[in-house]
C-alpha cells in the first residue's frame, strides 16, 4: 500500500511538472541562420537546424523552413528558449512574429486603359508571359474574372502548383489562376486549428479581401458586371492577359510573419514577376521587418513588390511598406460615386453616399435621432453593439459617428434596435470623404461639415426628421482624383530622406471579384451572395499598381523593378486639367507629396518615360551604410555578407531615388534671419529607356523664399539607349520654425518626354 502511495505521488509530481512545463508561454519566432558558419560536420542545413533547435527544446518542431527570405526557419518557444537560441554559434537573429492586418469597373477608363489606347499597350503575348503574385486571403476561383479564354499555355518559367486542401483542388486551376498555395502554420500555431466548418483550409478565399485584389490586379474582363446594379458595365482588372498565383498568408484571424515569409519564400521559389501585398504592420527598423526582408530577395531576384501604404491617414507619418526597394502606394478617388440625399425637416438637402440597394425608406419624413442621445454607453455615439435604447430608437433614422468599429456593422446594431434607417456622420479625422457601403438597412454617409449641420439641427429642433434617398451611380464626377481621407501619409518616419508614399492609384469605391462564401458586408448575418462587391482601402490601390507594373514588364522585360517603379513615379500627375493641385479630402485643401508622394499614376505615359531612376543590389547595400549599419546588421536585411568601405563616403542624399525628401533641422529650435545659410547636396543618376535627346531641367518653385533649389548641370544630353548621366541639386536654405514644410516639383523634359520629382523638403 505504502508503494502504491509513492508510486502514485511520483506520478503526480511527473505529471505536474510536465503540465508546468508545457504551459509556459511559447511563441513564434523567425531564426536567421548564417550559412556560411554552418559547421562541416553537417552535410544538409536541414540538419543543422534541427540540432540547433533541439538543443534548446526538445518538444519545439519547425514550422517552416526558409531558402529565400531567410536562411533559416520559425519554430514556437519560450522568450528563455529563444534568449538562449540566440546567443548561439551560427544564429543571425531570433525574430519575434508580429500580426499584420489587410489594409483594407470604372478604374481601366479613368486609368486611360480604354478602348482608345489600346494601340500603346505592349501586345498580349508579352503580358501573358507576366506572372504576378498576390500574398493575402486567397482566391474564389470560380469567379468569371479568371475565365482563362484566349490565354496560351503556361509561361514556361513557372514552377508553382496549385494545392489541394478543404473545397479547393488542382483542378480550379486554369491557364489563369496558375497556381493556389496556403500557409497556415504560424496562424494556428498562435490561435490553434482553423476551424474549418466556418473557414477552409485552403487557398480559397472565405473572406473576400484576396478575391478583391486578385482581381482588381489582373482579372478578365466580365461584361455586365455591377453589385446590385451599381457600377455596372465591363469590369476587368489592370492586367487582362497577366497570369496569377494566390499565396493564401491572411486568414480571419489575421496575418502572421511566419506564413507571410513562407508564401513570400514560395513566390520566389515559383517564379513570379510582380508580387502584390496589401498587407501591413507597425513601423521597425528594415533589418526586423519581415516584409522589407522579403521583399528585398524578391527584388534581388528582378520581382517587382507592390505594397499598400496603410490606412492611417490622415494623420502625418501613419506610412507603413517604406523599405526604398518596394512600391508604397498610397489611395485616391476615381470619377465615379454613389450619392444618396438626405432632406432635413427644415427642407434643406445633403449629399451623401451609399451602396444600399433594399427597400427604400418612406417618402414621409422619419423621425431623427442622435446616437449619443438615446444609448446607455458613454461612446455610444459611434453605435457599438448593444449600445442603443430599443425603446429609443424604434422606428426612427439614427445619426451614427464615424471611427471605433466597422461602418456597416454600425447599422446593423441600428437595425437590431429597432431603427429603420442610420446617417454616418463624419468627424475631423474623416473630413469630406464619402465611403460607399452596401449597407444592410437604409444608411449614408455624411461628410464633415454636413454632419455639423445635421447634429445642430437635431439638438436645436423639438421634432427632428429627415429623408434619405438613393441615386445610384453617378459618373464624371469632378474634382477626381482627390487622396483619400483613410490613405496613410509622410513624411517617411524610418528614413526621413526617402520620400513615401510614391504614388497613389484608385482606391476608394472599387469595383472588383467577390468571394461567394460571405456577403458584400462581410457581416455574418449579411446572406447575400455577390460575385463582385465594391470596397475602399490602400488595400485597393496597391493591385492596381501591381497590375499595371505587370503591364510594363510585359513591354519592357528587361527593366529592373526600380526601373519600372521609376516610369511609375516620373510619370504620374499632380493636378487636374484646369492647372489646380490634387486635393486632400480630409481637409479639402490642395495635397502635397507627403499625401500623394509623386502623384497620381498615368499608366499610359509610364510605357514610355523617357529616363529612369534606376537602382541595383550594390545600391540598396550602400543605402545600409549610408544609415550606418553594421554589417551584421546588413545581412540580416540583405542576407548576404558585405562591409562598408571606410575610404567611401555613403549618403542617403545620394541614393538613386525618383524623389527627393529634404529634412532641414531648425537652429536652436526657432527661425530667423540672423541665421547663416546652409547648403545640402542630393545626386541622382539618370538613364535613357527612350529615343536620345537632350533634356533640360526646371524647378516648379517652392512657396518659401527661404530655400533656393539650383540643379546642376541644367541640360542632359543622351545619344544612346541606357545611357546614364548624372546631376546635382543643391538646397540653400535658412531655419524656419519646427513643423514647417514646403514643396517643389522637378522636371526633365525634352520636349517630349516629362520626367518629374516631387520635392519635400520639411525643418524639424
Amino acid at each position: 500500500m505504502r508503494k502504491t502511495l509513492i508510486f502514485n505521488s511520483l506520478q503526480i509530481v511527473l505529471l505536474l511538472i510536465f503540465c508546468s512545463r508545457n504551459t509556459i508561454a511559447k511563441d513564434t519566432y523567425i531564426v536567421h541562420m548564417d550559412k556560411s558558419t554552418m559547421p562541416t560536420t553537417f552535410n544538409d542545413q536541414l540538419n543543422w537546424y534541427d540540432t540547433s533547435l533541439k538543443s534548446v527544446s526538445d518538444t519545439a518542431e519547425m514550422l517552416y523552413t526558409y531558402k529565400h527570405v531567410v536562411h533559416g526557419f520559425s519554430t514556437r518557444l519560450t522568450a528563455q528558449e529563444a534568449d538562449t537560441l540566440a546567443k548561439q554559434p551560427g544564429i543571425l537573429s531570433v525574430i519575434p512574429e508580429v500580426k499584420y492586418q489587410l489594409h483594407t469597373t470604372r478604374t481601366p477608363e479613368f486609368l486611360g486603359l480604354g478602348k482608345t489606347t489600346t494601340t500603346l499597350l505592349p501586345a498580349s503575348e508579352k503580358q501573358s508571359q507576366v506572372i504576378i503574385g498576390v500574398l493575402d486571403t486567397g482566391v474564389w476561383p470560380e469567379l468569371k474574372s479568371l475565365d482563362d479564354t484566349g490565354l496560351g499555355p503556361v509561361p514556361s518559367t513557372w514552377k508553382g502548383a496549385c494545392e489541394t486542401g478543404n473545397n479547393m483542388n488542382s483542378s480550379h486551376c486554369n491557364r489563369k489562376l496558375i497556381g493556389a498555395r496556403f500557409f497556415s502554420k504560424g496562424y494556428e500555431a498562435a490561435l490553434g486549428p482553423i476551424d474549418e466548418s466556418t473557414e477552409s483550409k485552403s487557398a480559397r478565399d472565405d473572406d473576400g479581401h484576396g478575391s478583391h485584389t486578385l482581381t482588381t490586379a489582373a482579372g478578365s474582363a466580365v461584361t455586365e458586371a455591377s453589385l446590385f446594379g451599381l457600377a455596372s458595365g465591363t469590369a476587368r482588372g489592370m492586367a487582362t492577359q497577366a497570369r496569377v498565383a494566390v499565396y493564401k498568408v491572411c486568414w480571419l484571424g489575421g496575418c502572421f510573419t511566419s506564413d507571410i515569409a513562407a508564401g513570400i519564400d514560395r513566390a520566389i521559389e515559383d517564379g513570379v514577376n510582380v508580387l502584390s501585398m496589401s498587407i501591413g504592420g507597425s513601423l521597425m527598423e528594415y533589418y526586423r521587418d519581415i516584409i522589407a526582408i522579403g521583399s528585398f530577395t524578391a527584388t534581388a531576384h528582378g520581382i517587382v513588390v507592390s505594397t499598400s501604404a496603410g490606412n492611417g491617414g490622415p494623420g502625418p507619418s501613419s506610412l507603413s511598406n517604406v523599405a526604398p526597394w518596394i512600391i508604397t502606394v498610397g489611395a485616391g478617388t476615381i470619377d465615379r460615386d454613389f450619392p444618396a440625399y438626405i432632406t432635413l425637416g427644415t427642407g434643406k438637402t445633403y449629399t451623401g453616399a451609399s451602396l444600399y440597394s433594399g427597400k427604400p425608406l418612406s417618402d414621409s419624413p422619419i423621425p431623427l435621432v442622435y446616437a449619443g442621445n438615446v444609448s446607455n454607453s458613454s461612446v455610444g455615439y459611434l453605435c457599438i453593439p448593444d449600445s442603443l435604447i430599443p425603446s429609443k430608437v424604434l422606428g426612427k433614422i439614427v445619426i451614427c459617428e464615424r471611427g471605433g468599429n466597422p461602418r456597416v456593422e454600425k447599422g446593423l446594431v441600428v437595425k437590431r434596435a429597432g431603427g429603420v434607417g442610420m446617417i454616418l456622420a463624419n468627424n475631423e479625422q474623416y473630413g469630406e470623404e464619402l465611403v460607399a457601403d452596401s449597407h444592410l438597412l437604409p444608411a449614408a454617409s455624411l461628410g464633415q461639415k454636413s454632419s455639423y449641420d445635421l447634429k445642430t439641427y437635431v439638438f436645436s429642433s423639438s421634432n427632428p426628421t429627415a429623408k434619405i434617398a438613393f441615386l445610384g451611380t453617378h459618373l464624371e464626377v469632378q474634382p477626381s482624383p482627390v487622396v483619400a481621407a483613410f490613405s496613410s501619409r509622410g513624411p517617411n518616419a524610418l528614413t526621413p530622406t526617402i520620400l513615401k508614399p510614391d504614388l497613389i492609384a484608385p482606391g476608394v469605391n472599387i469595383l472588383a471579384g467577390w468571394t461567394g462564401a460571405v456577403g458584400p458586408t462581410g457581416l455574418t448575418v449579411d446572406t447575400r451572395h455577390v460575385s463582385f462587391n465594391i470596397i475602399s482601402g490602400t488595400s485597393m490601390s496597391c493591385p492596381h499598381v501591381s497590375g499595371l507594373a505587370a503591364i510594363i514588364k510585359g513591354a519592357h522585360p528587361e527593366w529592373s523593378p526600380s526601373a519600372i517603379r521609376s516610369a511609375l513615379m516620373t510619370t504620374a500627375y499632380t493636378g487636374y486639367k484646369n492647372g489646380e493641385t490634387i486635393k486632400d479630402v480630409a481637409t479639402g485643401k490642395p495635397g502635397t507629396p507627403f499625401d500623394y508622394g509623386a502623384g497620381h499614376v498615368d499608366p499610359v505615359a509610364a510605357l514610355d518615360p523617357g529616363l529612369v531612376y534606376d537602382a541595383n543590389v550594390d545600391d540598396y547595400l550602400g543605402f545600409f551604410c549610408a544609415l550606418n549599419y553594421t554589417s551584421f546588421q546588413i545581412k540580416l536585411a540583405a542576407r548576404r555578407d558585405f562591409t562598408c568601405d571606410s575610404r567611401k563616403e555613403y549618403r542617403v542624399e545620394d541614393f538613386n531615388y525618383p524623389s527627393f525628401a529634404v529634412p532641414l533641422e531648425t537652429a536652436s529650435g526657432i527661425g530667423g534671419g540672423s541665421y547663416a545659410p546652409k547648403t545640402v547636396r542630393y545626386s541622382r543618376v539618370l538613364t535613357n529607356v527612350g529615343t536620345p535627346g537632350t533634356y533640360k531641367a526646371s524647378v516648379l518653385s517652392s512657396r518659401s523664399s527661404s530655400v533656393k533649389i539650383v540643379v546642376e548641370p541644367q541640360t542632359l544630353s543622351f545619344t544612346g539607349l541606357y545611357e546614364k548621366k548624372s546631376y546635382t541639386v543643391s538646397f540653400t536654405y535658412t531655419s524656419m520654425p519646427s513643423g514647417t514644410n514646403d514643396f517643389a516639383r522637378l522636371e526633365w523634359t525634352d520636349g517630349n518626354h516629362r520626367v518629374a520629382s516631387p520635392i519635400a523638403i520639411s525643418w524639424t
